[in-house]
């Protein structure tokens, strides 16, 4: 739009991991889930029949919203006039790529390849399908099994169990979801059980094997060799930057662990023709609006001149299992460094209205207070609608709204909304 001449390179469909394998994908198979969740819990309260999953009808309605998106991605761009490559490029040098046997020179280079799945070094590891491989399940396998008990690990074990799979979740660990509050991570482990999901923790894996019809997987646990057999493994162990196979030493672009180098304007501190934005940056969380804020401080300061710092509110995460587990702000043990003395309101809370009325088996909450101005610093949920109460949460955290600022506000009633008023 400000006239500069553009190229656009991609070694997968264009249109982003979001809209063609991640996020929208997965919530189009959590509808499903939600309700058959709803009419499980109301079985016998007014509700027949409960629901029952068609795992086939469902990849097939989840199709009418991925199958047109690269397509449609690639008709836009290139009515912007910008060209497009179908290839994961190579720096040659610090202003020129390599990509579809063609040189190609330039300016400014963006780097915004995102995450790949983590690499598990164990013979076999080829075995193991990845996030993409459970999205497009035609037929749902009898017996799975998750290596890894992050936030995908969970969501896909509460979908699969949900729709008939058994299933197993086996981490490193001892428990899952370790970068959320520990209380809250115990009540969803406790409950997700009695969905069927057997968990083991502590173990490692050593190596996998492929038989006839199932492979099995051999770990070490607390000094002995264990075997689960099963008819799919998935690689959920987490996601790393993808910068693999982009030869960044070339290009003169420094990287660690957490990404590309950046300083506050994402341009890389070692090429400052290099900027770096979304999950591929060491600026990251791996969330979606974050990485649409970041290419806009990119794009900006590439047309403009470093003019735009990366500036980050307060950003709410929700792992998608049923019911939702969402966090916002800091964690109980961050608040106690942070601040003298914390007020914390810990609760399972199925008795209240809100709860009762679904028969929801799970409803609890953590929220974490400066007790000496009562402003919230900290919210932690756990239940229906979880991943859109917390945004309220976000707004007051971002604005240093006090405990008392939330008990002056008149909400609908009875939503899970005013249910925060009692959460303070």
């Amino acid at each position: 739009a400000k006239g500069l001449k553009v190229a656009i390179t991609d070694n997968r469909e264009f249109g982003g991991t979001c809209a063609n394998r991640g996020c929208d994908p997965k919530k189009i198979l959590l509808g499903a889930m939600e309700a058959y969740e709803l009419s499980e819990n109301l079985k016998g309260k007014g509700i027949g029949k409960p629901a029952k999953i068609n795992w086939k009808q469902l990849q097939k309605y989840k199709r009418n919203f991925t199958s047109n998106i690269p397509a449609s991605t690639e008709k836009s761009l290139t009515e912007l006039g910008i060209t497009l490559y179908h290839q994961s490029p190579k720096f040659i040098d610090e202003h020129t790529l390599l990509v579809e046997g063609k040189k190609v020179v330039a300016k400014k280079i963006v780097i915004a390849t995102g995450l790949v799945p983590r690499t598990l070094n164990l013979p076999g590891a080829k075995h193991l399908k990845e996030s993409d491989d459970f999205l497009n399940l035609k037929k749902l396998p009898k017996k799975i099994v998750f290596v890894g008990g992050g936030y995908i690990g969970m969501e896909f074990a509460h979908m699969a169990a949900r729709a008939g799979a058994k299933v197993t979740v086996i981490d490193t660990g001892k428990r899952p979801l370790h970068a959320f509050d520990a209380d809250l991570v115990n009540e969803l482990r406790k409950y997700s059980e009695t969905l069927g999901v057997n968990f083991v923790f502590n173990a490692t894996p050593t190596a996998l094997k492929k038989k006839r019809k199932q492979l099995t997987l051999t770990f070490g646990l607390k000094g002995e060799t264990h075997i689960i057999e099963a008819e799919a493994f998935f690689n959920t162990a987490g996601r790393v930057p993808a910068l693999a196979g982009l030869d960044l030493e070339k290009g003169n672009v420094q990287f660690g662990d957490k990404g590309v180098e950046t300083n506050d304007y994402l341009q890389s501190t070692s090429n400052p023709n290099v900027y770096a934005c979304g999950d591929v940056s060491d600026k990251n969380l791996p969330l979606t609006p974050l990485s649409g804020r970041q290419g806009y401080v990119v794009a900006e300061n590439i047309i403009n001149g470093n003019d735009k710092v990366l500036e980050v509110p307060v950003i709410p995460s929700v792992v998608f299992t049923l019911p939702n587990f969402a966090a916002v702000g800091y964690s109980e043990e961050e608040a106690r460094s942070r601040y003298k003395n914390i007020r914390v309101n810990f609760k399972v809370v199925t008795d209240w209205f809100n709860a009762k009325r679904l028969n929801a088996p799970l409803y609890a909450f953590k929220i974490i207070m400066n007790d000496r101005t009562g402003e919230i610093v900290g919210a932690h949920l756990l239940g229906p609608d979880a991943g859109e109460t917390i945004n309220i949460f976000t707004m007051a955290i971002n604005n240093k709204m006090t405990d008392r600022d939330i008990k002056s506000t008149i909400f609908s009633y009875p939503s899970w909304g005013n249910d925060i008023k009692s959460m303070v």
